[in-house]
């Protein structure tokens, strides 16, 4: 049985984003599958009584200069998007519809939307720029805007975010190594250890 690391995510945690630019290499380090599971964070927090560290000042400015150092350390881009916090819903309903329907072309989609959201700080709760981004990147709109009125889409996305939930998950992003729970892109260092002893 192959060991694997299963990424509770949501595209608009800076958070999530760092760790998504890890995992693909702790995962090839320690010979693991990635299993990609989107969720929505707003239902996490309304569930768990949590809320977006940037919503205490002093916390959300601290927490912007820590990602920023562990984005120095592992040598990648990240720029404040300066339309956070943005509202996900439609872009995680796209990434699920794309998980379910286009498993092929899943990579790229969470790929560019990443990249538009924390590299290039672009304005994702904007139909017409997300329209934009998708045909740049090759996707057509109209199928991927369908894909986010779908009943099976929603509903997919709806259940993820609750067995999260019952799972214990609290924030993103979130890791589990068979049952353990690693909460925070700061503790992939223990991801890639419980993978490593498994």
């Amino acid at each position: 049985m192959n060991k694997t690391v299963e990424f509770y995510f949501d595209l608009g945690s800076p958070a999530t984003y760092l760790a998504y630019t890890q995992l693909p290499k702790i995962c090839a380090e320690t010979g693991s599958d990635l299993v990609y599971i989107p969720m929505l964070l707003g239902g996490v927090f309304k569930a768990t009584g949590n809320a977006s560290p940037a919503m205490i000042p002093a916390k959300g400015r601290y927490m912007f200069q820590d990602l920023d150092r562990y984005a120095k350390r592992y040598g990648v881009p990240l720029k404040f998007n300066p339309h956070f916090p943005i509202n996900t819903l439609t872009l995680m309903r796209a990434v699920v519809g794309i998980q379910l329907r286009q498993p092929a072309h899943f990579q790229a989609f969470i790929d560019c939307l990443f990249t538009a959201l924390w590299a290039e700080g672009r304005a994702l709760d904007e139909p017409d720029t997300v329209a934009s981004l998708f045909i740049e990147y090759g996707f057509d709109p109209q199928e991927v805007f369908a894909l986010t009125q779908d009943e099976s889409v929603k509903a997919a996305l709806k259940n993820n975010t609750e067995t999260a939930i019952k799972r214990g998950v609290f924030g993103a992003p979130s890791f589990f190594v068979s049952d353990q729970l690693f909460f925070g892109q700061d503790r992939l260092d223990f991801v890639a250890e419980a993978l490593r002893q498994h």
